[in-house]
């Protein structure tokens, strides 16, 4: 007997087997995780989804930035050898349909199969350039992961030509105005490497702007349309008051990165900027408004500003991902910025809109109408690193937010929190995000064990169609497996109950038995993520 109780695999249902998670099921595929204890390894398709939405700015708790980046390029390019189209594909729909909080992952992988894949590959990854760098922004950023990895050759420099050739000539110098340079590149070092044959007049006085400068001097507009945005650009250069940069501002549409410094301080100028401002600036810059007191407490650009942030159908358009808007509320309902000195007065109604705003931009998700245990690992890994690289946005933090929006769909569920003790968490939907967020972030810090929400749930009796567990899966503490403790609540319970594992980092493991139909790896702050989460707690997938 002695030798059975050492030999406890549970690895078939109905099995009531208990192994520490500091050795492997015995019979399973687990491998070591970063923190000592055993998990099963996800597969290279899975580590490419998750970098593609996670990324890896600000490494984790047990691996730096750098050392997350390689790993996860070296499944990137494993799978570019299985199937580059597929890969290349992936990297479109991720990057399309906003699911990523950051484009960079996707760039970055756009990169590699540009430079390492094979000949179908790379003419697939150069093709796809204009799909998935949309700004200038994003097309510098690519030439600076492309750069090194191959040489400029003519398929790379009709890539970058066709980018700015298949633009309408006005969209071209949007695009120079507002994404000067990036990454040490600029527009300038583009076409010069590219050499694009301009397809009209105006494409060519704009590329010779951008790398000779302009020469219309005329006070009055360039009787081109697509050139009048940069004759106004080169007129404020000039402007000697606020109120004719604004004038500017509003009759030409400038964006705020072509407004000279001296202006930026000037409610005037904002007002005017608020006139096009895209919903993804506008996001980013309400604490300036605010600052500058643009933004007062039930002043009519207040509203009009919690009209334009609550837009629904605005936010999917413009692809603003809930973390763009969590790092928003996150920051504004502070009052001072994470890195400079500027500090402001939050305004309610402002908080109010990014609260709403945030549930909104995950879209409709259908209520599973089962009954839900949402298990959030509070451990001290889940407080290291950065959720796309935004500062104080742990993927502990980030977890909350997560668990929120599928709370705020349901009518029957549990919000817990465990580390090597299990515990309730005070929060709900009903609470302000940025007030329920507060009290994730202050727990103390603990090792991990992520089979106790399945545990708790057997000793406590309690009925659970599925659990959800938010977690980095470096799980290492407790005597029995996660994977054990489901088997055994199913058992006790003869509850089908199922399990999601959200994964918070992009990293190599999961808690989830590959094997196990029952179970389920997600990313977390993927846009797909919380329907996906109702649909298979409802046995839809």
């Amino acid at each position: 007997m002695s030798y059975l109780k050492k030999f406890k695999t549970a690895v078939a249902p109905g099995v009531n087997g208990a192994t520490p998670q500091s050795e492997p099921i015995p019979g399973s595929a687990q491998v070591p995780n970063s923190a000592g204890g055993y998990a099963w390894a996800v597969d290279d398709w899975t580590r490419l989804h998750r970098f593609l939405v996670l990324g890896s700015e600000g490494g984790s708790y047990y691996a730096k930035e750098s050392a997350l980046t390689a790993e996860n390029a070296n499944p990137a390019l494993r799978c570019m050898a299985q199937d580059g189209q597929r890969v290349v594909q992936t990297v479109i729909e991720i990057s399309e349909s906003g699911r990523a909080p950051k484009n960079d992952p996707a760039l970055f992988v756009l990169a590699l199969a540009a430079s390492q894949g094979d000949v179908e590959t790379r003419k697939a990854a150069l093709a796809a350039l204009p799909r998935v760098a949309r700004t200038g922004t994003h097309l510098m950023h690519f030439a600076a992961f492309v750069d090194g990895q191959r040489g400029w050759g003519r398929g790379l420099r009709n890539a970058i030509g066709n980018w700015y050739n298949s633009k309408p000539a006005r969209d071209v110098g949007y695009q120079a105005l507002k994404y000067q340079q990036r990454d040490g590149w600029s527009h300038r070092d583009l076409l010069r490497l590219a050499h694009p044959h301009a397809p009209s007049e105006s494409h060519q006085t704009i590329y010779h702007w951008i790398t000779q400068g302009w020469e219309w001097v005329g006070p009055e507009p360039h009787p081109d349309f697509a050139l009048q945005q940069i004759w106004a650009y080169e007129r404020i250069k000039r402007a000697s008051t606020a109120l004719e940069a604004a004038l500017l501002i509003m009759e030409y549409r400038l964006p705020r990165e072509a407004v000279p410094t001296q202006f930026l301080n000037d409610p005037a100028v904002w007002e005017a900027l608020l006139e096009s401002m895209p919903m993804t600036a506008l996001i980013r810059n309400l604490a300036t408004l605010t600052r500058i007191g643009l933004l007062t407490p039930m002043s009519a650009t207040t509203q009009r500003v919690r009209e334009q942030v609550t837009n629904g159908e605005w936010l999917r358009k413009a692809r603003v991902h809930p973390i763009a808007v969590l790092s928003a509320l996150k920051t504004y309902a502070q009052g001072h910025g994470e890195r400079g000195q500027h500090t402001w007065q939050p305004v309610p109604d402002v908080i109010d809109a990014l609260d709403k705003a945030f549930y909104l931009s995950f879209g409709n998700v259908t209520p599973t109408n089962k009954r839900l245990v949402l298990a959030l690992d509070v451990s001290g890994s889940m407080t290291c690193g950065a959720i796309a690289g935004v500062p104080g946005l742990t993927p502990r933090v980030a977890s909350a937010a997560m668990a929120l929006i599928t709370a705020a769909t349901e009518s029957s569920y549990q919000i817990m929190g465990f580390s090597t003790k299990f515990m309730s968490l005070k929060i709900t939907p009903r609470q302000r995000l940025d007030d329920a967020l507060k009290v994730v972030d202050n727990l103390p810090f603990s090792g991990t064990d992520c089979a106790l929400p399945m545990l708790w749930a057997k000793e406590q009796k309690v009925e659970a169609d599925a659990f959800v567990v938010y977690t980095d899966s470096e799980t290492w503490f407790g005597k029995t497996h996660p994977a054990q403790a489901l088997r055994q609540y199913r058992d006790k319970t003869s509850i089908a109950a199922r399990l999601v594992v959200v994964g918070m980092m992009a990293n190599n493991f999961t808690i989830a038995d590959p094997n196990d139909a029952g179970m389920l790896d997600v990313v977390g702050f993927d846009t797909a993520t919380p329907q996906l989460i109702s649909d298979f707690a409802r046995g839809s997938l």
